[in-house]
């Protein structure tokens, strides 16, 4: 074990959730232990298990960071055009996914019956679809809603599709993320005059029944 270095309890947390990241990168769930975690970071196994009760609990924390830092990178920027900007947020999250194979598949698939994994994870898809239902810029209610439930259930859709991707490559990530594009413009255009595109997106008059 390499020597402790005395760090605030903030920068002990903060090491302790990097470290644990690589581990969890490098390995599948199963085979990471607190012990290895604890022997990476030069500290005590009673100091780290101050700072998370247990392995599922450091995950936790790991994967949350992970979705902060995502949405972060999902940026939305008007002066971009919607598919430039779904672009990048969705090319930041393919090369997370790509590099961090093991710590996808463990939130996804291992831990899927997780509470608190896939809190996260919901948190993450709801805070992406108000961003995207933002950038829509849908004024009708009615076509407001129905885009909302379509960005939900495109985001779960991409969701499944990188996971089944990480377990099986069967197409190159461009590829992967054009599919992802290709699946949104499709579902949004029976709602919308012009669907996401370079062009821009302009939602339809109203139907009959107050629906758009």
């Amino acid at each position: 074990m390499p020597p402790r270095r005395r760090l605030a309890p903030a920068d002990r947390r903060a090491q302790l959730l990097a470290v644990g990241a690589g581990l969890f990168a490098a390995r599948p769930y199963d085979e990471v232990l607190m012990e290895d975690v604890a022997e990476a970071a030069g500290v005590s196994r009673a100091l780290l298990y101050r700072h998370f009760a247990t392995k599922r609990d450091l995950f936790v924390a790991i994967y949350q960071q992970v979705a902060d830092q995502l949405l972060a990178k999902a940026r939305f920027d008007p002066a971009d055009t919607l598919e430039e900007q779904l672009t990048e947020g969705l090319d930041a999250h393919f090369a997370y996914f790509a590099e961090n194979r093991n710590t996808v598949i463990a939130a996804n698939r291992t831990l899927a019956g997780d509470r608190l994994v896939q809190t996260v994870i919901a948190g993450e898809l709801d805070a992406l679809r108000e961003r995207v239902l933002d950038a829509l810029d849908i004024t009708e209610p009615g076509t407001r809603a129905a885009a909302s439930q379509v960005i939900k259930s495109w985001l779960v859709f991409v969701q499944v599709l990188c996971v089944d991707w990480l377990m099986e490559e069967t197409c190159t990530r461009t590829e992967l993320r054009d599919v992802s594009l290709g699946a949104l413009r499709g579902a949004l255009a029976p709602l919308l005059d012009t669907p996401p595109g370079p062009a821009g997106t302009a939602a339809r008059p109203p139907r009959e029944g107050g629906r758009a």
